[in-house]
């Protein structure tokens, strides 16, 4: 009698558990996921589109909105409307708008917008924008712009703009802007503007402007105006203007240069002003002027020189100031004074 009725309470607990796993079924097969203790919300098994909790899924479909902690095995797809938020763990954690924190084995895909902290052993990037910090073991990308902290194992790149810290093994480039720390050990460069403290094992350059403190392994140049320090192992040099202070391994010029500039051997432009030295020549160009101080072995003006010129050989067009060195010549001068020792001069 009383075994009976124990056995007749399992039996009615299997049955239970049956009639439950049969109601279930239907349900668990549309919705692709076992969620509890509420379809949207607690704990999720499977690919539930629409939850916030704790989420574990093996490849993520056409998911709309997470948040929490989702943890993926393998790369999604169709999630380009999907909405990440909180902690998302796996091989390749990706959606159209991830946000919080990304960790990947493999790597982190926004589609459209990365926003908080991606760490990905191979890389981070977006087809939009990422905002925050992103680690990759080879590279960190973003088709739009990109602000704050990336660090790349061989490159930082963006079609965009790139604001913040930027720190690639072999580059750093941004399609548009560039600005804050860059730092390229090959190079860094921008399509436009690039301003800051740019340091380039190779080079640093940028299409437009180029502002700030500009170190290039051998050089650092703009398409249009370098301005800050700038120093490189060769030259520097600038479409428009070179302003600053530069220092230069082999030769600096522009059309335009002011401030104080010095290289191992010419220093060049239409229109320098300012102190300038070189060990070969300082050299004005095309009817220019040179107005400040000048030091070289050869100091050639072709066009007003105003000031003081210091060098072996001397020689200007025009002069109002003074020569100094073995031969001074100055092409507007009366004939006895075209050409003098030591010292010419001209007020």
């Amino acid at each position: 009698m009383f075994e009976g009725k124990g056995i007749s309470r399992h039996h009615r607990l299997l049955v239970g558990l049956m009639i439950v796993l049969i109601c279930w079924l239907p349900y668990s097969l549309f919705a692709q996921s076992l969620d509890f203790p509420t379809r949207h919300s607690g704990i999720s098994f499977g690919n539930s589109k629409y939850f916030s909790g704790i989420r574990f899924n093996f490849r993520d479909h056409d998911v709309e909105r997470i948040s929490g902690m989702n943890f993926t095995l393998w790369k999604g797809y169709d999630n380009e409307r999907a909405r990440i938020t909180g902690i998302a763990a796996g091989v390749i954690p990706e959606g159209g708008y991830l946000s919080g924190v990304q960790l990947g084995i493999a790597g982190v895909a926004a589609d459209r917008q990365l926003k908080g902290i991606g760490i990905g052993m191979l890389g981070v990037g977006s087809g939009g924008s990422i905002t925050g910090i992103a680690l990759g073991g080879l590279g960190v990308g973003a088709g739009e712009s990109m602000q704050g902290v990336f660090i790349g194992g061989l490159g930082v790149g963006s079609g965009g703009d790139i604001t913040g810290i930027s720190i690639g093994g072999l580059g750093v480039g941004a399609g548009i802007n560039l600005t804050g720390l860059n730092i390229g050990f090959l190079g860094a460069g921008a399509g436009e503007n690039m301003t800051g403290l740019n340091f380039g094992g190779l080079g640093v350059g940028a299409g437009k402007n180029l502002t700030g403190l500009n170190v290039g392994g051998l050089g650092a140049g703009a398409g249009e105006k370098v301005t800050g320090i700038n120093l490189a192992l060769l030259g520097v040099g600038a479409g428009e203007a070179l302003t600053g202070i530069t220092i230069a391994g082999l030769g600096a010029g522009a059309p335009e240069v002011q401030g104080f500039t010095i290289a191992g051997f010419a220093v060049g432009g239409n229109k320098i002003t300012g102190v300038s030295a070189a060990l070969g020549t300082v050299r004005i160009r095309g009817d220019g002027e040179y107005t400040g101080i000048m030091a070289s072995a050869f100091n050639y003006i072709e066009g007003k020189q105003t000031g003081i010129s210091l060098g072996i050989v001397n020689y200007a067009f025009q002069l109002k100031g003074v020569q100094i060195g073995l031969i001074n010549y100055v092409r507007d001068n009366p004939v006895f004074l075209k050409v003098l020792p030591i010292i010419n001069a001209n007020f």
